[in-house]
C-alpha cells in the first residue's frame, strides 16, 4: 500500500470508530444497568429482572415490660401488639432467656397484628430474669425487653391451714332515741386521714336495715366510737341500704359508697370522713337483669383496665359484670355465673374480691354455713375476668379460710362467737384496687353471742357485733 494510500485508510478507520463510540458506551451502561439483554444474570433465566428492593419492617410493643409472677405454676399474660411495614407474612413469638423449669406458651399474631405470651414458672427458681420476646416473620424481626419475678406468691403466703386469733368484740350496737338498732354488721373498713374509718349496716328492733359511720384512731377506741346514723343524711333517709364498701377511685379522685337497696347503688363524695356529704343514691343498673335470679351484697374491684362487680344470690350463685376502667360506673354488661353450688349454702354470700400485695393474683372470699356456724372459703385466680379455683386447705368447713375451727380467741375473748361472718379484709390501702398483704392478714367481721343468737326470734334481731381476726401462722 502506497504512503497516500495508507494515510487515507488510517483517516477511515479513526471516522468509523468515531461513529461506533457512542453505541457502544451506551449499551455498556445499559447493560450494567438493567443487563442489555444478556443470557445469564444472577436472578437467572434468559431475560428475567431483579425484584424491587425489600422494605419488610416490624415494630413491636408489650401490655407491659415486667411481669411478677408467683411460683407454683400461676401463669402471667402478656399482650404483644405488632406493627407492620410492607409485611404480610405470618408472625411467630419467641421468648429467649427463661430461667430452667419455666415455660412460655403463645397465642401466635399469625398474619395478624397481636399476639400473647404466657409464662409458667413451673419449677424455677424465684428471682428476677431479663427475657427478650421476639418477633418475626421469617424475613424481619423484631425485639422487646421484658423482666420477669417469680415470688413466693400464695403457694408460701396463703399456705393453709390457715390460723388466726380473734378479739372480743371491738365495735357494738349503740341505739338512741331515734335509732333502736340491734346490731352492728357488714364492715368496711380503711385507714384514712390518720384515723380507721367503717361503715357497717344496722338491723333495726322492728325489722328494717340502715347504715352507720364510725371513726378512731387505733381499734382499742372502737368501742367508744358514737355512731352517725346514715339517715341523718337527707339522701339516705327513709329508704333501705345496707351491706356497704367504700373505696377511692384514683381516675377520676372521686369516693365511692356502694350499698345494697336492694339492687346496687351508689353515692359519691370528696370526703368519706364526713358521712354527711355522700350524694344521693344512683343506680349501676336500670332494672335486675334477667340473667339473676337473686343479687345481694356487692362489690366493685378494679384491675389496670376494668372494673369488676361481684355479688352473691344467697343460692349457690356468683356473678360478675364487668365495666372499662375509663366507662366507670355506667357500662356493666349482663353478670354472668362465675361459681355455682347445688348446696345454696356452700356459696351463700358476702362475696369479697382482693388483689394480693406483691403477686399477680386476687383472692375471692365467700361466706357459706356449716354444721356449727357460718365460715369462709377462698378461691385465687390469676385474671378478674378469669375463672377462679379453690386455695387448698382452706375451702370447707374442716379447713376453712376463716371459721370456727382455725380461730382462737385468747383471754379476753372466750369464744365470744361460733359465728364468722360477713366481713372485709384489712386493705393496704383505699384505692380500687383493694389490695391486701397476703404476709399481714388481718379480717374485721361480725359475730354474735351464741346463746344470744339462738333466742333470736329472727335473723334480723340476732345482735351481731364487730371482731377483728389476726393470721397467727
Amino acid at each position: 500500500m502506497l504512503v497516500g494510500e495508507q494515510h487515507c485508510w488510517f483517516k477511515k478507520t479513526i471516522t468509523r470508530i468515531h461513529e461506533i463510540l457512542p453505541y457502544v458506551c451506551v449499551c455498556a451502561l445499559t447493560m450494567a444497568l438493567a443487563g442489555c439483554g444478556s443470557s445469564s444474570s444472577s436472578s437467572g433465566g434468559s431475560g428475567s429482572t431483579n425484584p424491587p428492593p425489600n422494605n419488610d419492617k416490624l415494630s413491636m410493643t408489650l401490655s407491659q415490660s415486667s411481669l411478677t409472677v408467683p411460683a407454683g405454676g400461676s401463669v402471667g399474660n402478656v399482650t404483644a401488639t405488632i406493627t407492620r411495614t410492607d409485611s404480610t407474612g405470618s408472625i411467630a413469638l419467641s421468648v429467649i432467656g427463661l430461667p430452667s423449669g419455666a415455660v412460655a406458651s403463645y397465642t401466635q399474631p399469625a398474619t395478624g397484628n397481636s399476639g400473647a405470651i404466657l409464662l409458667n414458672p413451673g419449677t424455677a427458681v424465684q428471682g428476677t430474669y431479663a427475657l427478650t420476646v421476639s418477633a418475626s416473620d421469617g424475613v424481619a424481626t423484631a425485639t422487646a425487653s421484658l423482666s420477669l419475678t417469680i415470688n413466693a406468691g400464695l403457694t408460701s403466703q396463703l399456705a393453709a391451714p390457715i390460723q388466726w386469733t380473734s378479739t372480743g368484740p371491738l365495735v357494738s350496737p349503740i341505739p338512741n332515741a331515734t335509732h333502736n338498732i340491734v346490731s352492728v354488721k357488714d364492715p368496711s373498713a380503711f385507714y384514712y386521714k390518720n384515723q380507721w374509718n367503717v361503715y357497717s349496716t344496722n338491723a333495726y328492733a322492728n325489722g328494717n336495715w340502715g347504715l352507720q359511720y364510725i371513726s378512731f384512731a387505733d381499734w382499742p377506741d372502737a368501742a367508744a366510737a358514737q355512731p352517725y346514723f346514715m339517715d341523718q343524711n337527707p339522701n339516705f333517709a327513709n329508704a333501705y341500704h345496707d351491706s356497704p364498701e367504700v373505696f377511692y377511685f384514683s381516675p377520676t379522685s372521686t369516693w365511692y359508697f356502694l350499698y345494697q337497696s336492694p339492687q346496687p347503688q351508689y353515692s359519691t363524695t370528696t370526703d368519706p370522713t364526713n358521712p354527711a356529704s355522700w350524694s344521693a343514691p344512683q343506680n349501676f343498673f336500670a332494672s335486675q337483669p334477667a340473667t339473676v335470679s337473686n343479687w345481694i351484697d356487692f362489690w366493685i374491684i378494679c384491675d389496670s383496665t376494668n372494673c369488676y362487680l361481684f355479688f352473691a344470690g344467697d343460692n349457690g350463685n356468683i356473678y360478675r359484670s364487668q365495666t372499662a376502667k375509663t366507662s366507670f360506673p355506667q357500662g356493666f354488661n349482663t353478670p354472668q355465673i362465675i361459681l355455682q353450688d347445688a348446696n345454696e349454702f356452700n356459696l351463700f354470700e358476702s362475696d369479697k374480691v382482693y388483689a394480693l400485695q406483691g403477686t399477680n393474683q386476687y383472692l375471692l372470699t365467700v361466706e357459706a354455713l356449716g354444721p356449727g356456724g357460718r365460715f369462709f372459703r377462698a378461691f385465687v385466680t390469676d385474671n378478674l375476668g378469669g375463672q377462679f379455683t379453690p386455695v387448698a386447705n382452706a375451702d370447707t368447713w374442716a379447713t376453712p379460710y376463716a371459721g370456727e375451727l382455725n380461730v382462737s380467741f385468747p383471754a379476753p375473748a372466750m369464744d365470744w362467737t361460733n359465728d364468722i361472718s360477713h366481713g372485709e379484709m384489712i386493705r393496704v390501702g383505699y384505692d380500687e384496687t383493694l389490695t391486701i398483704d397476703p404476709t399481714h392478714l388481718q379480717f374485721l367481721y361480725m359475730g354474735a353471742d351464741p346463746a344470744a343468737e339462738a333466742a333470736a326470734a329472727n335473723y334480723e334481731l340476732i345482735p351481731y357485733k364487730l371482731g377483728l381476726l389476726t393470721r397467727s401462722n
